[in-house]
């Protein structure tokens, strides 16, 4: 693996191992900008990768960059492992929106709101906008660059393995409406925590939100051909007949959300930990 790796004049990116969900096992930092920087992603809790980032970034400064601040997208542990640390060992301030704010364990300097425009002045001067894409974690953060084309895109997709929608922190509804609107910005790149940089992002989205909403069918299905309710552990092997069961643990997951969103739409209704389709729930 090679690091860093310029992806053009104003972006780098730096792989760090984290504890990622496989097939993932690491989780991608950026350097944005061409001379003052943004560094995206403080995500390895790990000794030795800490430290290689840390030389990296003070490798940046060596070039004469002038480091801004760190940038969480959101506040799972395989993108704030190292949040606390990197800032104090690179004496940079944290930003990140108000909803990851309250969940790291580290001071947030700046707090991002929807809309801004975060402006990178150097020899090919950038301005990133900030949007609030929740739907994975509350206050997720993507970062689009107008001018190239080009969106940080955190957790919102992968270009390996796929992305966790889970209770909690996870909203499957909200996610797609997410989605949807990342879709239609027609970026030309985007810049995944997980994966390669992915060219034709719009058809990427577009492919998540297809996949989703037929899991979401799926669902439906196996409710039409239930005579009464059915409880998710029921529903799994339906729902998930294209998956191994050793990936059952984490679908199950993924089927919460999605169950959870049919109940949000008014399509089916949830009884003593049983659910059924609407027009159903008064046989249940």
């Amino acid at each position: 693996m090679i690091r860093p790796r310029e992806i053009s004049r104003t972006i780098a990116l730096f792989p760090a191992e984290t504890p990622t969900l496989p097939p993932a096992t690491h989780t991608n930092s950026y350097a944005l900008g061409s001379r003052e920087v943004l560094l995206v992603e403080p995500a390895t809790p790990y000794d030795g990768e800490r430290r290689a980032f840390v030389e990296w970034a003070e490798g940046l400064r060596a070039q004469g960059r002038v480091l801004k601040g760190i940038i969480a997208t959101h506040h799972h542990p395989d993108h704030i492992g190292g949040a606390k640390f990197l800032s104090e060992a690179l004496a940079l301030p944290l930003w990140a929106s108000d909803e990851t704010a309250l969940r790291l364990d580290a001071d947030v300097a700046v707090r991002l709101r929807e809309g801004e425009e975060i402006v990178l002045d150097g020899p090919t001067p950038t301005s990133w906008r900030v949007l609030i894409t929740p739907g994975h974690a509350p206050g997720h953060v993507c970062l689009l660059e107008e001018k190239s084309g080009t969106v940080v895109v955190g957790d919102m997709v992968a270009s390996v393995g796929t992305i966790l929608i889970a209770r909690g922190d996870g909203d499957m509804r909200v996610y797609l409406a997410e989605l949807a609107r990342l879709r239609d910005l027609g970026a030309r790149l985007a810049l995944p925590a997980h994966g390669e940089p992915i060219d034709e992002p719009s058809k990427l989205f577009a492919h998540y939100i297809d996949h989703r909403l037929k899991r979401e069918r799926k669902v439906l299905t196996a409710l039409e051909k239930a005579s009464g309710t059915r409880t998710l552990a029921a529903l799994l092997p339906d729902v998930y007949d294209d998956v191994s069961i050793a990936i059952f643990p984490i679908a199950m997951l993924s089927l919460e959300t999605h169950v959870d969103k049919l109940v949000a739409d008014g399509r089916v209704v949830e009884k003593n930990g049983a659910y059924a389709l609407v027009k159903h729930a008064a046989r249940a």
